[in-house]
């Protein structure tokens, strides 16, 4: 047992964190610790790695098992370069490159038998060296930096220069590189683009150590976990599986619990109304029996309804409907020095179109919904940014810039619509988790999370018809995701909007535009079809970057159905013969799959007719009929010759499948 974690109880005042947490993890296991905002997960990873103390409980890690631990918030000391914070990870790797080194050197000046016995030495200790990793190990260091969108031209740069995320990333490169018996990931992706969180994904997936973790990216969860500890339902358990086995017995769960609750409640309110009626008896034997079931109730111990726990409830509606044409961009570039973001960016943005801008860190994302934010809604012809007709614009930002940090939370939402009254107030933000004196609290003191719900509460009550999203996302749980993905789902209006979560892209975007290499490809379906798309239309794109085809900056692609438009490239073309094709051998299986069923039907057919035969032979009518046991043997023999090409037929039609 790598790591056994019993009885962990932590509260702060009366409010209990951690409720009796018990578990257990072996060598290699990959855990993810799920819950929701304020569940206790980064609480309990600080106490497994001693960073805080448990009110009670016990936690023990396996003798010489090694640790590393990546918290949500860094407090690191760096010294040097990028590449050497990142090589250090492995003293014994270096101090065995040098022990070899000296080796080397001694041989250069040895002679005979002195030699032979460096010679020896050498290659078992190189044998050593490299079952340990230490072969390899410099070429996974620069790979762990790549894959963490570090450039080559970074490894010499001072860890001084970086910024707080790029020191979170070279943090996480060092750990992962330290090859420890037990990961701990404290939200590792918060800082990574979408080709940073694959690279991450392959890494974790193959990695044989322990690993446990907290991320809200379903899809990261499912691709590198196998168990699954909730602490949903003010309890901690286990669950065997990824993420989404985990979501798919929870809600099995939930209903299941659900039902008993209801069940338990007509019990109730069914017992209620037996002893109103006997007390409204006045009798003294009735009054009696009354007070018996009364406190026969009392006893009952209520099934508490965790489906009903606190989840935010929004629904975007348009006060309006805007015209067909809600947003046009021509030509949009932007520069900081000499650090060229995008070039001459043109797209548009039609009515009820679910627009997602995926792209790298760094490309320009946030940067373009901004530039776009900066022109009126009633810009002219001529405007490089056109709104059109009607379209109100909702803004999500990121950095929750537009909340005043000084006010309470019904404050930032009454003043913002004040014509509402302070009742309508607080039913929408208890929709949104807010509810008793929790309005009341300021906004500068509340959690990413809480300030993401306070924005979206605005957003919402604005009624606009055109939604511009920056990360909605970021600081949310995953049931708060979830709700705001089927809200945005059901909105009749048009969304424009970034984000890293590429389980939220997928099942709100209708069309992607990525940001690549300054220029834009756009991409007529979503996340699925621009994973399945991506690397093939990279270089489709880099070969339309040469002088021939240089005024052709932004590139659209045709959806995963294969559909095109006259804009359409030459690859939309290939989609759509791609398509034809599957379609063809889609008709072609469903060809053989009739073929298989009609032998199928035979064989049973010909082994029911050579079953009755045996037992017509046995009829002492037939006994001693020489003329009907010859027909029979002729028909069972021709039976047989059949069935066995039957099989034969059936066995090639399945090989066909």
């Amino acid at each position: 047992m790598l790591l056994s974690v019993s009885h962990i109880h932590k509260a702060y005042g009366e409010t209990v964190v951690l409720p009796n947490v018990s578990f257990t993890m072996e060598r290699g296991d990959h855990f993810a610790l799920v819950g929701r905002n304020g569940s206790g997960k980064s609480t309990l990873l600080n106490i497994i790695v001693g960073d805080l103390a448990a009110d009670d409980g016990v936690v023990s890690l396996e003798k010489d098992a090694t640790v590393g631990y990546l918290p949500q918030y860094l407090d690191m000391v760096m010294e040097g370069t990028l590449y050497d914070f990142v090589l250090h990870a492995r003293e014994d790797i270096l101090d065995d490159e040098k022990k070899l080194a000296a080796m080397e050197e001694e041989m250069k000046t040895a002679e005979g038998a002195d030699l032979n016995r460096l010679i020896d030495a050498y290659q078992s200790f190189s044998h050593i060296f490299d079952m340990k990793g230490g072969t390899a190990y410099r070429s996974q260091v620069e790979g762990a930096l790549f894959g963490l969108g570090f450039t080559r031209e970074d490894f010499d740069r001072d860890t001084d220069t970086l910024s707080g995320g790029q020191k979170t990333r070279l943090s996480l490169a060092r750990i992962l590189m330290g090859s420890p018996d037990l990961l701990i990931l404290d939200e590792p992706i918060n800082h990574l683009d979408l080709k940073s969180i694959e690279w991450l994904e392959g890494f974790l997936s193959a990695y044989k150590g322990a690993v446990l973790l907290v991320a809200h990216d379903r899809y990261f969860l499912n691709r590198v976990t196998d168990h699954i500890l909730s602490l949903y339902d003010e309890r901690a358990r286990v669950y065997r599986g990824n993420y989404q086995a985990f979501a798919d017995q929870r809600e099995n769960e939930l209903i299941t619990r659900s039902r008993e609750v209801e069940k338990q409640q007509k019990e109730i309110a069914h017992q209620e109304e037996v002893i109103k009626k006997l007390q409204q008896f006045n009798r003294e034997k009735s009054i009696k029996r009354a007070e018996s079931r009364k406190k026969m109730l009392d006893k009952v111990e209520v099934i508490e309804d965790f489906s009903e726990e606190a989840v935010m409830r929004p629904v975007f509606k348009c006060s309006r409907e805007s015209g067909k044409d809600v947003l046009s961009v021509n030509g949009i570039s932007k520069s900081f020095d000499e650090n060229n973001l995008f070039t001459d960016i043109s797209f548009e943005v039609k009515k009820g179109e679910r627009v997602a801008i995926l792209g790298d860190n760094g490309t320009g994302k946030t940067t373009m919904l901004r530039e776009i934010l900066s022109y009126p809604c009633e810009s002219g012809f001529d405007s490089p940014v056109r709104f059109g007709m009607n379209v109100d614009v909702g803004y999500f930002d990121q950095a929750q810039k537009n909340l005043d940090p000084a006010k309470s939370v019904f404050d930032e939402v009454h003043d913002a619509f004040p014509s509402m009254t302070d009742g309508e107030v607080r039913q929408k933000l208890a929709g949104f988790l807010f509810r008793g004196d929790r309005i009341y609290d300021i906004i500068g003191t509340l959690s990413g999370g809480e300030k993401a719900r306070v924005s979206l509460t605005k957003l919402m009550l604005g009624h606009f018809n055109f939604l511009i999203l920056d990360e909605p996302t970021n600081h949310l749980d995953m049931e708060s995701k979830e709700a705001l993905e089927g809200a945005l789902r059901d909105y009749d209006g048009t969304i424009l909007f970034v984000s890293h979560d590429r389980y939220f892209v997928n099942r709100v975007a209708t069309r992607i535009l990525e940001l690549y290499n300054g220029h834009l490809i756009e991409y007529l379906g979503n996340y699925d079809y621009y994973v399945s798309k991506r690397d093939e239309f990279h270089q489709t794109f880099a070969a339309a970057e040469n002088p021939a085809s240089a005024q052709k900056k932004n590139i659209r692609y045709g959806d995963a159905a294969g559909g095109t438009d006259a804009g359409a490239s030459a690859d939309t073309a290939d989609g759509r013969d791609a398509w034809q094709k599957a379609k063809e051998e889609k008709a072609a299986r469903q060809k053989i799959e009739r073929q298989l069923a009609k032998a199928e039907e035979e064989i049973a057919a010909a082994e029911d007719r050579i079953k009755a035969i045996d037992a017509e032979f046995l009829n002492p009518e037939y006994q001693t009929n020489s003329k009907k046991l010859r027909e029979l043997t002729e028909e069972q023999d021709a039976l047989k010759e059949r069935l066995e090409d039957l099989y034969s037929q059936w066995e090639v039609l399945s090989e066909q499948l």
